[in-house]
């Protein structure tokens, strides 16, 4: 018996497939143009619909003649009242179509709620579903610490701190620009970080648990002069400092909690590097970055409650 799931974010089209114990998850970046930033959300959809045939025979192929009980999707990027993002309807429409032929239930989530469940159960830390807990939502296009409940066969995020303007993605990706690095620029980035011999950064203020980002990337600019593995380091060493600072702050209020990353920018080696010291729950970077296999987990969680 196995559920299915898709996630259609504004950088990946992914499908998933989840039997209870082992998952299988596909997933493919979005194609954009060299120098770009990302893509807009016509764009992005149009893509989604293009690549879905694609993937979804991949997964038939990989798992066989399995007997799907339920389909899952994200329909949005938070579960909150007002978030919506069209790419999101690509794998809705899918979902339902299928749910419909199949004459099985299809079941709705929220693709922040399908990282933070990839993440718990990839480190195998499922407990946490059922138990309070700190996360950080690391993003392209979100940064924002939350703090997580229990609800139902699910979660209730509720944002406590993160950033104020830009995420972490985007200055991840605009230092990637400056650098002449494809996008997104996380993985590439990272590499060259490795490099870097000088330990500089910029000290990011942090006030409570929140924190801007736009004064990092101008300070990031003025700091590069052709030398990419410095650059590199000083934008991550900078954005690192406060997510820890924000980290050790929360703590402060949560003194129990764990605190569990996701999104693609908890795949970076010096974020992980620097969190050694704390309560942090780190995964495996591939279920880090975006999937559908957190909305399959999901998925069998809500189809299976008793």
């Amino acid at each position: 018996m196995t559920v299915l799931a898709f996630d259609t974010s504004n950088y990946t089209t992914s499908v998933a497939a989840f039997d209870g114990a082992e998952g299988h998850n596909i997933s493919r970046l979005l194609d954009v143009a060299p120098g770009s930033l990302g893509l807009r959300q016509s764009d992005a959809l149009f893509s989604h619909v293009k690549r879905l045939p694609e993937l979804t025979d991949r997964l038939f192929s990989d798992i066989g003649a399995a007997r799907i009980e339920a389909v899952g999707v994200s329909t949005r990027p938070r579960a909150v009242e007002g978030s919506y993002m069209p790419c999101f309807l690509a794998g809705h429409s899918q979902a339902r179509v299928l749910g419909a032929a199949l004459g099985v239930p299809v079941y709705e989530f929220s693709h922040q709620q399908g990282h933070i469940a990839a993440s718990l159960w990839s480190s195998e830390h499922m407990e946490l579903m059922d138990e309070p807990h700190l996360a950080w939502h690391l993003s392209g296009g979100t940064t924002e610490l939350l703090y997580v409940t229990p609800e139902g066969v699910s979660v209730h995020a509720e944002k406590i701190g993160g950033t104020t303007d830009i995420s972490a993605g985007q200055l991840i990706d605009r230092t990637g620009q400056l650098l002449g690095l494809p996008f997104p620029a996380g993985k590439e980035l990272d590499r060259l970080s490795r490099e870097a011999v000088e330990n500089a950064s910029f000290r990011v203020k942090v006030s409570g648990t929140e924190f801007s980002l736009s004064g990092v990337q101008n300070k990031v600019q003025a700091y590069h002069d052709g030398r990419s593995a410095e650059t590199a380091a000083y934008a991550l060493r900078s954005l690192i400092g406060a997510i820890v600072a924000a980290t050790k702050n929360a703590l402060r209020t949560y003194p129990d909690c764990p605190v569990v990353f996701a999104g693609g920018v908890a795949s970076n080696s010096m974020l992980r590097e620097a969190c050694a010291g704390l309560p942090a729950i780190f995964c495996p970077p591939q279920y880090a970055t975006d999937n559908a296999l957190g909305t399959a987990v999901l998925t069998w969680r809500a189809h299976y409650a008793k």
